[in-house]
């Protein structure tokens, strides 16, 4: 089992309106996450990835936090950013 579903189950044991909502929002979670731990590998910060992007610190946050409605060329330049390519499926 992958680290983000442990941390998933765990959240959902402890924090029922999580769980009552994990279906629905968990791809925008996962999105997040993935940027998240993607960056902290990389070795770079919130901050130096806004610079990279030209955008605020906070704008990586919202995305990292709350992923909902982030555009693919969005995703596609962070990825950029941090020396990784997006690819996307769909199955």
């Amino acid at each position: 089992m992958s680290d983000l579903k442990q941390y998933v189950e765990k959240r959902k044991v402890r924090d029922s309106k999580f769980a009552e909502n994990d279906e629905t929002g968990y791809l925008e979670f996962e999105i997040g996450v993935l940027l998240w731990q993607t960056r902290e590998e990389v070795g770079l910060t919130q901050e130096e990835v806004a610079q990279k992007l030209n955008t605020k610190k906070s704008a990586i946050s919202r995305m990292e936090n709350h992923a909902e409605d982030v555009r693919l060329s969005t995703l596609g330049k962070y990825a950029k950013v941090l020396g990784k390519t997006l690819y996307l499926s769909v199955g």
